[in-house]
């Protein structure tokens, strides 16, 4: 009797190929983070908090050696870096197609997921309108009033050079913002804009007064806050 061989249905598909080398979740935020100009370890750590070092390394060899990305040394710092190929390259309109379908119909399903307050303050604050932003050093105090750890986050901008710190930096805050994650991620989102939350109070804002006229001008968001869901949020 003729077994026939296993796992050969769909194994010329192309597509399938493709998922076979990006679909997994940690590729795909890695990738994502390659477009948005990560180029060491570091980077990857800061920007996905919940990698752990072994799992970023295991999925940084595997992109590696698939092609999307090479590995090379900085002579500038003597660190490695991470650099996207021309086959890696080409990967950004599927990356980008598939972040604005998300958006479109999985919307409600983002937003219910166990968002780590860690990557979103790092996209928070890369995000940060800086053009808007007075001549000089501005620093917010970012105070999410429904987390227990990691609740109170320094937002420093100066000029286009924007740091993110999670210790008090020892510096004269220009403007508290406190409100709960969910409250954020809904402004950031472009769910909901951010003076209507100050005026409904799900934000409070307290300091330095051109700041907080001027808030929906810098107030960060999302760079796909302009697309809007096909389905029902709530």
């Amino acid at each position: 009797m003729d077994i026939a061989p296993q796992n050969q249905s769909g194994t010329l598909c192309p597509a399938v190929k493709a998922a076979d080398i990006i679909g997994d979740k940690w590729v795909l935020l890695i990738l994502r983070e390659l477009f948005l100009g990560a180029t060491r370890f570091r980077d990857f750590e800061r920007a996905l908090p919940r990698i752990s070092p072994t799992i970023l390394s295991a999925r940084l060899k595997k992109l590696e050696k698939d092609g999307l990305i090479i590995r090379k040394s900085s002579p500038a710092n003597k660190t490695l870096e991470y650099r996207l190929t021309k086959c890696g390259r080409e990967l950004g309109p599927i990356i980008a197609y598939m972040a604005t379908w998300g958006l479109r119909w999985a919307r409600r399903r983002v937003c219910d997921d166990n968002l780590d307050v860690g990557s979103f303050m790092w996209d928070f604050h890369r995000t940060l309108k800086t053009e808007e932003l007075p001549d000089g050093e501005t620093v917010l105090c970012v105070q999410i009033s429904d987390q227990t750890t990691h609740k109170t986050w320094w937002v420093i901008a100066n000029g286009q050079k924007v740091d993110l710190c999670t210790d008090d930096p020892a510096k004269t805050v220009d403007l508290y913002i406190t409100a709960k994650l969910e409250s954020f991620v809904e402004i950031w989102m472009g769910d909901k804009p951010v003076n209507t939350a100050i005026d409904d109070k799900t934000v409070l804002l307290s300091g330095e007064p051109y700041l907080e006229t001027s808030v929906s001008d810098w107030f960060p968001r999302s760079s796909m806050s302009h697309i809007r869901p096909e389905r029902p949020i709530a």
